[in-house]
């Protein structure tokens, strides 16, 4: 309002009304109301220049009945009191119709006290009075004061009209009073007022909202005509109790029976779109909107945002926001969470800068987006400034917020932070204390994350399924499995132990925890097998070295028709490397490439990794070459697979190529590369590694780099280097380093060294077999018989038993299993015919057997004999006479292969014109034209 217009008009108005009569007083106050209701359409103003009037005139109440009534539509309060005041001074207050309009205007503004009074003091009030109080209460949400204001009147014997019993009704509603819903019906139908349309449709609103939809619908559809209103009221109810497609299609019912929607109408069937998550229905909806003119209402709009930005369609959402002249709050919140919602994190700040551009303030709302963005990308700087609007604007107080920052700072690794706010709530729901278990799990707190669920299980907070798989996650990570059997009887105690996600954390944690029995079996119970717990099984499996397991469970998924997923084809990929099934882990990659998982780094480091275990480096090479995006672990799986194949040089090399990629090693690449440089006797260049790794790469030397180290150095003669290394570890030499030693005493027949190393690994290891064999070969390799003897004896008496020597092979498509002188094997009496027969070219060819590493007290003809049996020999035979010729074999062996063994199959790769591959305990051995390409240095 321009102010020379306002002060212009006060000085018209002041002086005339000196000389007017009283009658003429009374009659042109009426109309200088009337004239200034016209110039100034706010009720504010115009009972302001009433008030300030000479108080020597008094308006008729007619005109105050209008006055009140334009401040009622506007809630204006203020001015109500002055009014109020004023007529109280001069004596009308008492008048019915101002007394009425008065406490419908504190009714609406939620000033129930004032209302309550001006009741009391009537002597008799009416129906009007009672309509406007319990409307009050019914629009403010005070369902139940409503319904107290309702029987008082009933009581007093004032009969309810058509204005009266929506209110009830709506009191009902919020009330979910369905009981004193149907009494009030009842009233409804005695009185002749169900036909009223607005009545119908608050009974239609009733029920629906007291879950009655039948009665609701039934009631719907005896309203006579029915109106837009009746048809919004139904499918209002429908889409906020999210029977959403019953909504859509009473919403097109309404359409076909001829009755135009209205703004209300489309937005809340686009609500309905958005619950239902159909998008084509409400482009139909937004084409309704265009059509009819409605794309400018606001409330319209930003339900056209919201559903863009629900379902992914950030586009058209970004389009329509756009498209608002002046987007409100509703709408920035709209925009900014559908972004956060579905993680385009940078685009919901970038908005929510422009909306700080734009003049709006942010609201919780705006800030619990935000905060999600800033979790998802890591941001811990501005989530600390938003936290620090949050305590400026005295915000903190709200758990929705609280919840968001503990989720903050947990995912931007800022896990006291999160204490901090968790520990300030006043009052700590199940949302906030999950949200505090789940961040403490995620970052490696799991002891914490379980002794809080005890401190909260203790005092009786409650838990709900969301806390039980935090905490079975952390106590997969912990591997606490009796602490997994306490949180299975809760879920069993609590009816979730048929809950899909719980037993699917369930059969991960028993899994992780090496509990495969138990795994096994809540698997084999899940109700709907669904590829998360084919999954969790799968893993497990694979972890635990029971490939065979994880794979016939993968076939099983493949019949049930479940598509994998990138995990679980890593997962079985990892069992096809532990079993060195090679077939089998080419099947999966026709799978990776078959639902186009090459991009997935898990899926590509893991195919570098079987086929480096299936000893075919040249297809890890070409798997290594594949993957788009290489992180430190696909460098590594490469620079050990080449190690691993005797390939040093090359392992080095590619070690460089991956510093020169600006990638930086961790613990894992600089084993791989002292493994590298221990395959290929390169004692020079893992000295330099090692000594430099800290001071380049910042990784200081564990346990494994020193075993390593040692055992480089052990195994090129350097024995008092290895124990001048071993006597400087800044930490307890742990059995890898023991064993290095003993290893090497075994190579140069170092007695005294072996002992020691021997007598170490005994304390440390003393359920061992492979201790006393190889303190048993340095003595046999010393000619020491019976010091072989005495440890023979030792075993005997310690009840140590010799781990049996295994090997597999896998021959179309499946994996068999070979002990010393098997002959379980339905082809076993080929696999020894053939065995003799290669037995008779070996020796034409020069082979002597190794009797002297046999450490079984028998004849040398029976030693022979015994050797020729050896586990990979079978598997060997089985595969020369089960596999087409030409193809390579390829045997994996638990143990370290055997010298007479290695020697063997020299002669046999050349006589019968085969490559043979031999992964043993160490590394792989590639026998090829008489040699190996380990150069018999393993």
């Amino acid at each position: 309002m321009k102010l020379w217009r306002f002060n212009s008009l006060q000085k018209c108005l002041y002086l005339p009304f000196k000389h007017f009569t009283p009658f003429q007083q009374f009659r042109c106050t009426f109309k200088l109301i009337q004239s200034l209701a016209k110039f100034y359409p706010d009720p504010e103003i115009t009972s302001n220049l009433i008030l300030t009037e000479n108080t020597n005139f008094t308006p008729t109440f007619i005109s105050y009945s209008k006055l009140l009534s334009n401040l009622c539509q506007t809630k204006s309060l203020s001015s109500g009191f002055q009014i109020h005041a004023h007529i109280t001074k001069l004596g009308v207050v008492g008048e019915s119709q101002l007394k009425n309009h008065l406490i419908n205007l504190y009714s609406k503004c939620g000033v129930f006290e004032y209302a309550r009074k001006l009741i009391e003091e009537s002597p008799e009030p009416d129906l009007v009075s009672w309509s406007s109080l319990i409307s009050g209460y019914a629009q403010n949400g005070f369902g139940e004061e409503a319904l107290l204001a309702f029987r008082e009147m009933h009581l007093l014997g004032i009969m309810c009209n058509e204005f009266t019993f929506p209110s009830v009704l709506k009191a009902c509603s919020i009330k979910k009073d369905l009981v004193l819903g149907k009494q009030v019906h009842g009233i409804v139908v005695i009185t002749g007022f169900e036909l009223d349309v607005f009545v119908a449709n608050t009974l239609v609103v009733m029920y629906a909202k007291c879950g009655e939809f039948v009665d609701s619908r039934r009631l719907f559809d005896e309203i006579p005509e029915r109106n837009v209103v009746s048809w919004n009221a139904l499918f209002s109810c429908y889409t906020q109790s999210d029977f959403c497609g019953e909504a859509i299609t009473l919403f097109q019912d309404m359409v076909t029976s001829g009755i135009k929607p209205d703004e209300f109408s489309l937005s809340t069937i686009l609500n309905a779109c958005t619950g239902l998550g159909d998008v084509g229905q409400g482009k139909k909806i937004h084409g309704y909107l265009m059509k009819l003119g409605y794309d400018s209402d606001p409330f319209s709009s930003n339900a056209l945002v919201d559903m863009y930005a629900k379902m992914r369609d950030l586009g058209d959402a970004i389009a329509v926001f756009e498209g608002i002249a002046k987007p409100d709050i509703v709408s920035w919140n709209a925009v900014i969470s559908g972004c956060a919602l579905h993680e385009y994190h940078d685009r919901a700040l970038e908005l929510l800068v422009q909306m700080k551009w734009s003049g709006i303030e942010p609201n919780m709302i705006t800030i619990s987006s935000a905060l999600k963005a800033c979790a998802g990308l890591g941001i811990q700087e501005l989530g600390r400034q938003l936290h620090s609007r949050l305590i400026k604007f005295d915000l903190l107080l709200d758990p929705f917020v609280s919840v968001g920052l503990i989720d903050m700072y947990c995912k931007c690794a800022l896990i006291e932070d999160a204490k901090m706010v968790y520990d300030s709530m006043p009052e700590k729901d199940l949302i906030a204390l999950n949200a505090m278990i789940s961040g403490l799990s995620q970052n490696g707190e799991d002891l914490e994350a379980l002794s809080l669920f005890t401190e909260i299980y203790e005092r009786g907070m409650g838990f709900n399924q969301t806390t039980l798989l935090a905490v079975l996650n952390s106590t997969a990570s912990m591997q606490a499995v009796n602490v997994c059997k306490q949180v299975h009887a809760l879920s069993v105690k609590s009816g979730l132990q048929f809950d899909t996600y719980i037993l699917n954390s369930l059969v991960d944690s028993y899994g992780k925890s090496s509990n495969l029995e138990d795994a096994a079996r809540i698997f084999e119970e899940c109700p709907i097998a669904d590829l998360p717990s084919f999954t969790s099984m799968i893993t497990a499996y694979a972890q635990y070295g029971q490939g065979e397991e994880a794979l016939k469970l993968y076939l099983k998924m493949q019949y049930m028709v479940l598509k994998p997923d990138p995990f679980v084809c890593s997962s079985i990929l990892n069992a096809c490397a532990n079993l060195s099934a090679y077939e089998q882990g080419k099947l999966i990659h026709v799978h990776i490439l078959k639902f186009g998982f090459m991009s997935d780094i898990f899926a590509g480091n893991s195919l570098i990794n079987m086929y480096a275990k299936c000893g075919s480096i040249d297809d890890a090479g070409r798997a290594f070459s594949e993957v788009p995006d290489r992180n430190v672990v696909s460098w590594s799986a490469m620079i050990g697979g080449l190690a691993q194949h005797g390939h040093g040089k090359e392992a080095l090399h590619l070690f460089n190529e991956m510093i020169d990629d600006s990638v930086f090693p961790n613990n894992v690449t600089l084993v791989s590369v002292l493994c590298a440089c221990n395959h290929a006797g390169l004692v020079t260049e893992a000295k330099r590694y090692f000594e430099t790794m800290k001071k380049l790469y910042g990784i200081e030397p564990m346990q494994e780099h020193y075993a390593c180290m040692i055992d480089i150095l052990g195994r090129a003669g350097k024995l008092d280097e290895a124990m001048d290394l071993v006597n400087k570890m800044p930490f307890e030499a742990n059995a890898s380093v023991w064993g290095a030693l003993l290893g090497a005493a075994r190579i140069h027949k170092n007695i005294e060294l072996g002992q020691r190393a021997a007598e170490r690994l005994f304390t440390l290891e003393p359920e061992k077999s492979g201790t006393h064999v190889l303190l048993a070969n340095t003595f046999a390799s010393a000619g020491l018989w019976e010091n072989v003897a005495k440890v023979r004896r030792l075993m005997k008496d310690s009840k140590v038993k010799k781990e049996p020597g295994m090997s597999w092979i896998e021959v179309k498509d499946k994996v068999y299993t070979f002990i010393v002188g098997d002959r379980s094997h339905s082809r076993s009496e080929e696999i020894y015919a053939k065995l003799v027969e290669l037995g008779d070219l070996m020796n034409k060819a020069g082979y002597i057997p190794m009797v002297e590493f046999d450490l079984h007290d028998v004849e040398r003809s029976e030693k022979e004999v015994l050797l020729s049996y050896h586990s990979e020999k079978l598997a060997v035979a089985f595969g020369l006479i089960a596999t087409p010729s030409g193809v390579p074999i390829r045997v994996k062996k638990n143990l370290r292969v055997c010298v007479d063994c290695h020697t063997a199959f020299k002669f046999i790769c050349k006589i019968v014109s085969r490559e043979i591959i031999v992964r043993d305990i160490n590394r792989f051995h590639h026998f090829r034209d008489g040699s190996c390409s380990c150069g018999d240095y393993w």
